[in-house]
């Protein structure tokens, strides 16, 4: 493949410009290989650039990745909420259909998860080590918007189930830090994984993610639909919404 050779951008849509193809050529090689194989250095030579002059652009490999990771957020979140909106609603954890209902939502949280592998790799990453080598402002800003679309995630939660707001967001929270540590464990397209599935005494490691997620996210909500119609142990009174 042919690199380009890039001039300093001067204007801002230039570094605009710049920016979206050194982030489009850092997806590429992570979703090839994985964020953790994928340096400064490599991201440089995808893009025909030296080192030194890609980071003009950006703080550090973390900050291209935690640019990547915002951007993931956003376009999951999109996408979950319109599969959210064709579940139907079942406010009434008593309700004969609620445990097919919680668990039609579980699994639509897993399966959208799993569809974005980037994602799933850098939900894992993020907390390790994509916040440890940036700027305050970076980590503020990556934040603010994580939190933004676990809130707006949530309240799609809240209008077709009998949960409360803190727990749809525990659902949400829990659904994509489970996702990224089970990827890890999955470890797909990886030489590990093919480890795992050819010797028979390690077939326990081969984690399948959606099935695994999926599951989980359900009792999770099973159980606090539960608690919403549990009488309260000092009032005498039910468990409400907030």
């Amino acid at each position: 493949m042919t690199k380009p050779d890039f001039l300093r951008a001067r204007s801002p849509e230039a570094k605009a410009a710049r920016e979206a193809v050194i982030l489009a050529a850092a997806a590429r090689l992570a979703t090839e290989s994985g964020v953790r194989e994928v340096t400064v250095t490599a991201i440089a030579d995808e893009v025909g650039m030296h080192k030194s002059a890609m980071l003009r652009y950006f703080e550090t490999r973390e900050d291209i990745f935690l640019r990547l990771a915002t951007t993931a957020w956003h376009d999951w979140s999109a996408d979950v909420r319109d599969r959210l909106g064709h579940v139907t609603p079942c406010p009434d954890a008593r309700s004969q259909e609620w445990n097919q209902v919680a668990w039609s939502i579980a699994s639509t949280l897993a399966r959208s998860l799993v569809a974005r592998p980037l994602l799933c790799d850098l939900l894992a990453h993020t907390p390790l080590n994509l916040e440890r080598n940036v700027s305050f402002d970076i980590v503020r800003t990556f934040k603010r918007g994580a939190i933004a679309e676990v809130e707006s995630i949530s309240a799609a939660l809240c209008a077709i189930t009998p949960l409360d707001t803190d727990q749809t967001r525990a659902v949400v929270t829990t659904a994509t830090s489970m996702a990224g540590a089970l990827w890890q464990m999955a470890a797909p397209g990886t030489p590990l994984r093919a480890f795992y599935e050819t010797d028979p005494e390690l077939s326990h490691s081969v984690v399948d993610v959606e099935p695994r997620l999926t599951d989980l996210l359900s009792a999770l909500l099973t159980g606090y639909a539960t608690r919403s119609i549990r009488p309260d142990r000092e009032q005498g009174t039910p468990h409400g919404r907030k």
